[in-house]
């Protein structure tokens, strides 16, 4: 098997330290000193022309005087050094570089780190930086980040990759409930970007979750690569997207000259791929702790147990605006729980299993043990305040350590109160396989997304595509070459063409050929102006309703032929229904996306829209439609007739694959209003807006070998 792109700058077998310094508390020292620290066991190479000898080590005086190309090379250097050095370790045959400098000189053309990206690529040597914090390998004992945890690190099975060096380096230096077998804060990404460091990741077979805090995907086609590999190999990813806001994505491009990107398209390829968002560095690290423990979830909910009845009460609010199901637990169960507790207690999940101190930690033990045996139970939470020291804190210990061995339910505590000093009692459980998590919020959270991916297991693999003719594809793309806006009459022809239902319509530019339309078309009808330039027809009043007979008809037009113009679209009125609006933008990172939303003026007004991208298949499309807020709506809603969830369905599969077919030739695709009603509904307007063919992808790919 061929190594892999990472492999000398994340596993190096030997490391040059440039700029290596003998002063104490330097970077040039630091970083030499904690490489050693950690245990790294291949050869180092201490660089600077001032000393003979850096902490024991020969020091030489260039990178050209080695005995050998080093794999990795660690740049400690002046910012205007910093290109004539990478240079020539490129020159001299390093395989790999780390640049913490942030590599910044003003007014320089092109600028400094798109000079060294250059350096770097045509060398095909991935470079960690600039303007990084370095990475850590626990796998190999491979240290590149110079400033000393307060801690020792202990490997584990979490891998990190941040674009924020200070949430890097803080989740180094002071958490000490995750451990890491991989971490890296990528910089700049001059050469190796995080589709790279998660590939890498992937193939470490400690990962059992990824972590990442990005601003962008500087590899758009790599990311998505990356990101679906890690679902085919079922380990988790959890994501903090930063940039969403438009302020927030200004801070993003001024901080490492990120792209933030759309946040709906980053949306839609974490939901594509089962990506966990979180919101904030608590949820994440809850998150990765419950991933992180090794023990899968069995059917059903949350077996959740405390020692406090208004602190259950909070726990269940919190769980109910969370989404998270609590196990429904079964008569022997309900049984069991009374011969346990108090007569004041109800035997209920979740439960409150204290009444005094008389034997609380054993009535407590085998409470939680009858809670997490029941069988609609698929993990188990102390919800409690975690006070080390405190008796009934201490006793869970116990309890949990007798449980982890008589039950293969994943186990866990939530200390309700964040602010309580439990570190030691939070290393001590963590010793069990016990996650200690701080907040309830965060807690709940982080089952949420335990219970989501188990649940997403299940869901049916991509269905094949609808069988379109490839030169009905081929004369529409040729259509669309030149970057035209189609006008309603022909933006609905395409649609035909591909299989959605459009109403019965025609174009004419005088009253005979009106009337002559409409004989075919049918009554009642729409009339609408289709003079060129007239976007908003509603607006210009243009448009004219319920027209039920040729007289009608005729007024009708020459109202518009004299106010508008002489060209007019004929169509059939549109049955009852619902309003559905359907679409396709086309993202320049990550391609086309399909949409769906409320209709009519309620799109903009309620911002209930759904994003895949392009293509989905119709089970995909049946969750877009599920999770939109007006579902109740389409449901038939106080006896309104229900909607054919699986038509409107069919309609959002097949303008999947119109986006996907035609999208490097499209802009956007609106269809406003969709009417869906309880049969095979139909689209009533629509607007396709046609793209020049635009050259580039994403540079670089995940998983490249050397």
């Amino acid at each position: 098997m061929s190594e892999h792109f990472l492999a000398p700058l994340l596993a190096p077998r030997s490391v040059a330290f440039v700029g290596a310094s003998q002063t104490p508390g330097s970077i040039g020292n630091k970083a030499l000193r904690e490489m050693v620290r950690g245990g790294f066991t291949g050869r180092v190479y201490p660089v600077n022309p001032r000393y003979n000898e850096v902490e024991g080590f020969r020091c030489y005086k260039s990178l050209a005087e080695l005995p050998e190309p080093p794999d990795l090379a660690i740049l400690m250097l002046a910012t205007e050094r910093l290109e004539t050095i990478l240079a020539e370790a490129a020159d001299c045959g390093t395989r790999a570089a780390v640049i913490y400098d942030g590599a910044y000189l003003h007014n320089a053309d092109p600028p400094l780190p798109q000079r060294l990206a250059a350096i770097a690529r045509a060398a095909r040597m991935p470079v960690c930086g600039s303007n990084c914090t370095g990475f850590i390998n626990l796998d190999n004992n491979t240290r590149a980040f110079p400033w000393p945890p307060a801690h020792d690190l202990e490997a584990g099975h979490v891998a990190l990759i941040s674009h924020s060096g200070s949430t890097f380096g803080g989740l180094m230096r002071n958490e000490r409930r995750l451990h890491f077998n991989l971490a890296v804060s990528p910089g700049h990404e001059l050469s190796a970007t995080v589709a790279d460091y998660i590939d890498f990741a992937l193939e470490m077979e400690t990962t059992r979750v990824i972590g990442i805090y990005i601003e962008t995907a500087r590899d758009p086609q790599g990311f998505v690569a990356a990101l679906a590999k890690a679902e085919r190999r079922n380990i988790p990813v959890v994501a903090i997207k930063v940039g969403r806001s438009a302020f927030s994505a200004e801070l993003a491009q001024s901080h490492s000259g990120a792209i933030a990107g759309n946040d709906v398209a980053y949306h839609a390829v974490f939901e594509r791929y089962g990506v966990h968002q979180v919101d904030d560095i608590d949820e994440m690290v809850a998150t990765l702790q419950l991933f992180a423990q090794p023990r899968s979830l069995a059917r059903g909910g949350l077996a959740a147990i405390g020692d406090s009845g208004g602190e259950r009460e909070l726990v269940v609010d919190l769980a109910t605006n969370i989404g998270v199901p609590f196990a429904q637990i079964d008569k022997e169960t309900e049984a069991k729980l009374t011969a346990e507790l108090h007569p004041s207690l109800r035997p209920i999940n979740p439960l409150d299993a204290y009444a005094g101190p008389h034997d609380f930690a054993g009535m407590f033990g085998r409470c939680f043990e009858v809670l997490l045996a029941d069988s609609d139970s698929a993990l188990g939470m102390i919800f409690s305040n975690v006070l080390a020291g405190f008796p009934a804190t201490e006793c869970y210990i116990d309890i949990c350590r007798t449980l982890i061995e008589r039950s293969d339910k994943p186990i866990a505590v939530a200390s309700l109160f964040a602010g309580t000093e439990h570190g030691d009692y939070a290393q001590r459980m963590g010793e069990l396989g016990i996650p200690v998590i701080y907040g309830a919020t965060p807690a709940l959270k982080a089952v949420r997304h335990l219970l989501a991916h188990r649940d997403r297991a299940g869901v049916a693999a991509s269905e094949p595509p609808p069988a379109f003719e490839p030169r009905l594809v081929e004369s529409w793309r040729q259509r669309l070459s030149s970057g035209v806006a189609l006008d309603e009459a022909e933006s609905l022809a395409l649609l035909g063409d591909f299989g959605i239902p459009v109403v019965p319509l025609a174009v004419a530019e005088d009253l005979q050929a009106v009337l002559t339309a409409a004989e075919t078309i049918g009554y009642p009808m729409a009339l609408k102006t289709a003079m060129p330039g007239i976007l908003h027809k509603s607006d210009a009043g243009g448009v004219k309703l319920g027209i039920t007979d040729a007289a009608a008809l005729g007024v009708a037009y020459a109202d518009l032929a004299a106010r508008l113009g002489p060209r007019v679209l004929l169509s059939r009125m549109a049955p009852a229904g619902i309003e559905m609006g359907l679409g396709v933008i086309v993202d320049p990172q990550f391609g086309p996306l399909v949409m769906v939303a409320p209709g009519g003026t309620h799109i903009a007004l309620f911002r209930d829209a759904q994003y895949d991208l392009a293509p989905i298949g119709r089970a995909a499309a049946r969750r877009m439609i599920d999770r939109l807020a007006v579902k109740p709506l389409l449901d038939g809603h106080r006896g309104a007739p229900q909607v054919d969830i699986d038509r409107l369905a069919e309609v959002l599969h097949r303008l999947s694959w119109v986006a996907a077919l035609l999208g490097d030739r499209v802009s956007e695709i609106d269809v406003n209003p969709y009417i869906a009603t309880q049969g095979a509904g139909v689209a009533v307007d629509a607007i396709v807006v046609g793209a020049r063919p635009a050259a580039g992808s994403g540079r670089g790919a995940s998983g490249r070998s050397a």
